[in-house]
């Protein structure tokens, strides 16, 4: 998928773990719990592709930094075991990890 082809999803969610209200981040896309920091498995290969059919929650493993993205997050998903990164919104509670 090229960045061209990218399509944002950055909508507000209650989340499945804890049951924040999350709203739409500022400067990015929500795609994970500002709060617990947990995230749905909905995509497959590429983040925000959607095309994963699993659905289950993904938990929050690690963080790093990465120069040019800032602050990036680990999910694992509890039903297959897929790791994928995410990069960490301005309002999360990166205390959690």
């Amino acid at each position: 998928m090229s960045r061209k082809d990218f399509k944002r999803h950055n909508e507000g969610f209650k989340c499945l773990e804890c049951g924040a209200i999350n709203e739409p981040a500022v400067k990015s896309e929500r795609n994970h719990c500002a709060k617990c920091l947990y995230s749905l498995h909905v995509d497959g290969e590429t983040p925000g592709d959607r095309l994963s059919s699993c659905g289950a929650l993904m938990m929050p493993m690690k963080l790093d930094h990465n120069g040019k993205k800032g602050f990036m997050i680990l999910h694992k998903c509890d039903k297959c075991d897929k790791e994928m990164w995410n990069r960490a919104a301005a309002d999360d509670d990166l205390s959690r990890l």
